[in-house]
């Protein structure tokens, strides 16, 4: 049995900590107020609160009563709400506290927003902090998550980071999505990721993995345009999609978590529809 605390228990990080504890792992899950708190400890996890934009007081004491923890990181940059000059800095603080609590690994829940605009397959190696200065290929968010997990591997801490594709699951069925898309590619890839596998993913990142960086991403998939008619045809909506483009795209390729052991639930992505 491991020590595992779950910073961010929202729509991917809450139902990661309830699997961690239905596989006999004790776990607690952080929120940033206190009825979020109340909240999932009404769904019986033990919770805490801990903003790592202020105060993590609390955070720091309960890991160190827990020396030997699992932390991992499951909170969003804040890209939509302008908040991504953030995340850095609360990667920063989640670190200092991690090392100062003498836990032992520290998994980091990151994006394949990292990789740079392109067309080709996109490995683990064609993104990092270093790579993208001063480079026009990679975006600012793309820099934004890149030095965030350059904080995370500079740690001295053992570590994971798994960079997930485009997650949908219970309350994000992708055919919500169709109406604010403008076009759409027949000539790119649908990267997605079902939340079932995002879980899976960073559960055996956690516990199976060290010094680690992996993408997950449903290992085959058909075209954006494909993907989404098919979202909306599983739910019988007759919404048309958006302009049809030729744009082609990166691919993001999860052969290395398949190598080192992990299974998908779902291998294709319209299976997760």
């Amino acid at each position: 049995m491991q020590n595992l605390t779950v910073i961010g228990a929202g729509w991917l990080g809450l139902p990661l900590a309830q699997y961690l504890m239905t596989i006999g792992h004790s776990v607690t899950a952080t929120r940033t107020n206190e009825s979020g708190v109340q909240h999932i400890k009404s769904l019986g996890v033990d919770a805490l609160s801990a903003d790592l934009n202020t105060t993590v007081s609390e955070l720091e004491l309960h890991l160190k009563r827990h020396p030997q923890q699992i932390v991992i990181g499951c909170f969003p940059p804040g890209f939509r709400r302008q908040h991504s000059g953030n995340y850095v800095h609360q990667w920063r603080n989640l670190v200092d506290v991690a090392k100062r609590a003498g836990v032992k690994k520290l998994i980091m829940v990151s994006s394949t927003s990292v990789y740079p605009s392109g067309s080709e397959e996109m490995h683990e190696q064609h993104a990092s902090y270093p790579l993208a200065l001063n480079n026009p290929l990679f975006s600012d968010k793309a820099r934004v998550l890149l030095e965030a997990e350059q904080e995370v591997i500079n740690s001295g801490l053992e570590y994971a980071i798994v960079r997930c594709s485009g997650l949908i699951g219970p309350n994000r069925h992708p055919s919500r999505f169709v109406s604010k898309m403008a076009k759409i590619s027949r000539s790119a890839p649908a990267n997605i990721l079902h939340q079932q596998d995002a879980i899976g993913c960073i559960s055996f990142a956690a516990l199976n993995i060290t010094n680690q960086v992996v993408n997950a991403s449903t290992p085959n998939t058909v075209s954006k345009a494909e993907f989404y008619q098919h979202a909306l045809d599983s739910v019988q909506d007759a919404t048309p999609l958006p302009t049809i483009v030729d744009e082609p795209d990166k691919r993001i390729v999860s052969d290395k978590i398949i190598q080192l052991g992990y299974k998908f639930h779902y291998q294709h992505t319209l299976e997760s529809l």
